[in-house]
């Protein structure tokens, strides 16, 4: 029995060392740990206006790149929306141009179908008048002579 107290107590001993020796790892690691961080953040302070006035610097460069980029592929864009516009455009005035031809010429013919004198014919007869009036004014006036 004495043996089984004495091995009791010495297992209990060992876990108490093994739980102190942990205790204390843990704890000296803790304490790297925290000193660790103590060394980055001082640093971080020394050398953490270097580093954002690199940074800075770094992002004014990528932005006039990125600047000159848009401006670049923004005139290109606007180029060729251009030229396609000019063909468009000018596809539709000829399809336009066409379709006005070919309705002036239906216009024409259902005109003449139906007896309406075209421009034409109206000027045509307005000569004819003239001519017709100047030759009644002339006999009319030889007429006038003669009595």
């Amino acid at each position: 029995m004495v043996s089984n107290k004495i091995k009791q107590i010495t297992e209990q001993v060992a876990d108490k060392v093994a739980d102190t020796q942990l205790a204390n790892s843990i704890k000296d690691k803790s304490q790297q740990i925290w000193l660790a961080g103590l060394g980055a953040f001082s640093k971080a302070q020394e050398e953490g206006n270097k580093v954002f006035e690199n940074l800075v610097k770094e992002g004014e460069d990528l932005q006039a790149r990125t600047r000159k980029l848009a401006d670049e592929t923004v005139q290109e864009v606007t180029e060729k929306v251009n030229t396609i516009a000019g063909t468009v455009s000018g596809r539709a005035n000829a399809q336009w141009d066409k379709l006005e031809s070919v309705f002036e010429e239906r216009v024409a013919r259902a005109l003449a179908r139906l007896g309406v004198p075209t421009n034409k014919d109206l000027q045509s007869l307005s000569k004819r008048i003239e001519q017709l009036s100047k030759a009644v004014n002339e006999l009319t006036a030889k007429k006038a002579d003669k009595q």
